[in-house]
């Protein structure tokens, strides 16, 4: 590291020169590397932003000035400047440094972020505030292309005139160019736009036009004139159409250019949008031939084989497909995530890849299932949050037989709160007309998604991340088809352990750590189908056991645990029910086994619960 490791924070910046500053962004890519090939993490979006950040931390003061990341995944060289470079290595890590901004890790980090084009808004809001408060910082929202593309991100734009308050908006653009590049003329303009004589010039004609005769119109006739000339020298765009002062293309890499571009919209008193191109992945070769597959990058210890469930559902997806032609595939720019690439190459025309827009698509797919077609959405659970809406009024209320399959369903790991999935639970089963399951197996996922196919009205199935179990405590032949009813896999007495999805496997590990305990050996109850629940079987068993315990990986409050200690209430069953899952609390990165141990999700822990409950029994 030539120059990283020789300088405090983001003041030094100012200090060096545009050869070192060169230099400076090598190092700063280089420690992005050698971290995220060990901890995970994104890749190709921080190695793209460099020289941008360094721009905007040269001509802007982060502890006055208000830097709003989109998404975050952008912000890892604004970490190592923002005085976060000593603990750059923790990144991701367990009672480590985000990997998105978070206010109470920086001064420096004044919005979090993590899921994307919520940026404009929030930057809307603080530049509100600042103009109340008679405050005069700038405020600035990066964002990317992918992310503009979201609704929010729209409606924000339409009220950027309308707010009245200044907003700095940097587009980094890294793979859509909205207008062409225009070389030094975009300078011009920007410096045009920017230029207090031209603007109090311009204050000056409207007052005059105004005191002569007929000078509404010849005010109007010199606004048509300038319009005209200004679409001859300046490609048309929605930005200007909407009230937004459009400046660029200019060359996201290019310190010295980009300096010059943010001086100007600090001068700038009115909306100002800066489009910047940059190249996702820069400086790693891989990342910028494949920006899709180095977006992110897996941890170096949680590397292994097998198939995961992303492409178990995928390819039974493609399976049904290939004898329905009425069945397509949604996803919202999570192809490579999804592991959707084969269906895509296989049915391209049923493939439907609709961008960072999740309202959108669930939408879109009722629409299609109203027009009889059989639509399979795609989606992470902590990205479904955002089409809570569409799924209630536009899917369940008019009973569509649309699929979604909720990937990354559970606790997940270093992305930590913004990227957790543990909601769907709580407030899916709430809405009438969805059947809501969770497969132990790649056995049970296959009945599962057939029987969701010939269903009439919503499913969902949500499974975790990370590997698949072919089979899963099964004996005897496989069943055929999915029937809703929960499945007692081991037989006991006293105690009963029920859980779904990924929380069967650790009730079963549970199960031998107590016999290994001499404990007495405890029933183990797959619910499999949270909505409806199969009260007949469950209400058999809560009558014949003393203590139950049940397991989940989504929050405890609104969880199945409730459900079934609500039931034993209702009931008056005597057992004693106790729910374990995740607290009242949103879950900090870290592996996903600290994050259940963090949640009393272990073996250990269920067996100090058996053993007070007996002594307080005794």
């Amino acid at each position: 590291m030539i120059i990283l490791d020789k300088i405090t924070d983001y003041h030094d910046l100012r200090e060096l020169s545009y050869e070192s500053l060169e230099l400076l962004a090598s190092d700063i890519r280089e420690k992005i590397v050698d971290v995220v090939s060990i901890n995970g993490g994104h890749l190709g979006s921080p190695m793209g932003a460099v020289e941008l950040t360094i721009s905007i931390l040269r001509q802007l003061d982060p502890e006055f000035d208000r830097i709003i990341f989109d998404v975050g995944h952008q912000s890892y060289p604004y970490k190592l400047l923002t005085g976060r470079l000593d603990s750059f290595d923790s990144l991701r890590q367990f009672g480590g440094i985000s990997g998105f901004p978070k206010r109470t890790e920086s001064i420096y980090d004044h919005f979090d972020t993590g899921h994307s084009s919520t940026s404009i808004s929030a930057a809307l809001g603080f530049a509100k505030a600042r103009d109340i408060k008679g405050e005069k910082h700038e405020v600035v929202a990066v964002i990317g292309d992918g992310a503009l593309l979201n609704g929010l991100a729209f409606e924000a734009l339409n009220y950027c005139k309308e707010s009245n308050s200044k907003v700095i908006i940097i587009l980094n653009d890294n793979h859509m160019c909205i207008s062409p590049r225009i070389g030094g003329f975009a300078t011009y303009l920007a410096r045009l736009s920017s230029n207090y004589t031209y603007r109090n010039l311009k204050e000056l004609v409207k007052r005059t036009s105004y005191k002569l005769p007929k000078g509404k119109h010849i005010e109007n006739f010199l606004k048509i004139t300038k319009e005209k000339i200004k679409s001859l020298l300046k490609p048309e765009n929605l930005f200007d159409e909407m009230g937004i002062n459009y400046w660029g293309p200019f060359d996201g890499h290019n310190i010295v250019e980009m300096e010059k571009v943010i001086k100007l919209a600090k001068r700038y008193d009115k909306p100002v949008i800066i489009h910047v191109l940059t190249t996702k992945g820069k400086g790693h070769t891989k990342a910028e031939e494949s920006p899709s597959l180095y977006h992110g990058v897996t941890p170096l210890y949680a590397k292994g084989t097998g198939k995961s469930w992303s492409a178990a559902a995928s390819e039974i997806v493609e399976n049904i497909a290939s004898r329905d032609k009425n069945v397509v595939c949604f996803t919202a720019a999570m192809k490579e995530g999804n592991k959707l690439n084969h269906f895509a190459e296989r049915f391209p025309d049923r493939f439907l890849d609709v961008g960072i827009a999740e309202e959108h698509m669930l939408t879109m797919a009722a629409g299609m299932a109203a027009s009889g077609m059989r639509p399979f959405v795609f989606i992470y659970s902590t990205f479904m949050q955002r089409a809570m809406d569409q799924l209630v009024h536009d899917i369940a209320m008019q009973d569509l037989p649309v699929v979604i399959a909720v990937d990354r369903a559970g606790l997940i790991g270093e992305d930590g709160e913004t990227h957790q999935g543990i909601l769907d639970i709580a407030w899916t089963k709430s809405v009438p007309n969805i059947e809501i399951m969770a497969p132990r197996d790649q056995v049970d996922l296959v009945l599962m998604m057939d029987y969701a196919y010939k269903r009439s009205g919503p499913s969902l199935i949500r499974f975790s991340r990370g590997k698949i179990n072919e089979k899963l405590a099964r004996k005897g032949r496989d069943p055929e088809s999915f029937d809703g009813k929960c499945k007692t896999i081991e037989h006991g007495q006293d105690w009963l352990l029920i859980g779904f999805g990924k929380t069967v496997e650790f009730l079963l590990k549970t199960r031998r750590s107590a016999i290994e305990n001499d404990l007495p050996a405890p029933t183990v109850t797959d619910i499999r189908s949270i909505k409806p629940i199969d009260w007949n079987t469950i209400d058999k068993l809560l009558e014949v056991h003393d203590l139950v315990i049940t397991a989940e990986d989504g929050y405890v409050s609104g969880g199945i645990g409730q459900s079934i200690s609500a039931r034993c209430a209702s009931n008056d069953f005597k057992c004693k029910v106790i729910n374990l899952g995740v607290p009242d609390f949103f879950v900090p990165q870290g592996t996903v086994e600290q994050q259940w141990e963090l949640c009393g999700l272990t073996p250990e822990n269920i067996m100090v619960i058996y053993d007070e409950f007996k002594k307080n029994k005794a």
